[in-house]
């Protein structure tokens, strides 16, 4: 399967400075925030010992892998080696990256790259993610969709779900719903929601 853009968090949950690790389809990935507020998705693994870099830091605009301390520019490039503070990288050393963008609340990650705009989920907020163990075409085959970046949930809530591939037996539902709408109820819906997903799959 293969998306234009997959959501792989919520804005909410990555504020500037932090850095999480996500999955899409098998690919591991170092999702953070620079502190000026910029959105990055790269590959999982610190080019130099492949630690993962969802362990590191980020410092002002570079990601740190915590293990050595190796500091990547926004562009993946290797810019700093404290062991050697005065060598210069070779341009060779660097880091795997995607193309990553926020739109509406959403971090959204192209693994192949793509001219097509993000998903448009404008009017909604959103409420919450949730891991759920079984395939996205079983979620959106509950809701008679095909698989995609978003589905349309067709409840009284305006719930939008953007969905994420984890791998084959697991998914993340990023949920959005109305603006007026309750969070609370909404986030009770996602939990029947995931019973039922899961409890369908046993």
């Amino acid at each position: 399967m293969c998306l234009d853009w997959v959501a792989v968090g919520l804005s909410v949950d990555v504020p500037p400075g932090v850095v999480i690790p996500g999955r899409v389809n098998g690919t591991d990935l170092a999702i953070w925030c620079t502190a000026s507020g910029t959105y990055h998705a790269w590959t999982d693994r610190c080019p130099h010992r492949g630690m993962r870099l969802s362990h590191g830091f980020v410092r002002d605009d570079t990601l740190a892998c915590i293990y050595h301390g190796w500091q990547y520019r926004e562009d993946g490039a290797c810019g700093y080696i404290p062991a050697h503070p005065k060598l210069a990288p070779p341009k060779t050393i660097c880091v795997q990256t995607y193309r990553c963008a926020e739109a509406n609340g959403v971090i959204w990650v192209s693994l192949e790259g793509t001219a097509a705009a993000t998903p448009d989920l404008s009017g909604r907020q959103p409420v919450r993610s949730l891991a759920v163990n079984c395939p996205v075409s079983e979620v959106a085959k509950r809701f008679g969709a095909d698989t995609s970046e978003v589905i349309d949930a067709g409840t009284e809530n305006e719930i939008g779900l953007a969905l994420q591939p984890v791998d084959g037996h697991r998914s993340v539902i990023h949920a959005l719903a109305g603006k007026a709408e309750n969070r609370r109820h909404v986030s009770r819906w996602l939990e029947s929601l995931r019973r039922d997903l899961e409890g369908a799959a046993a």
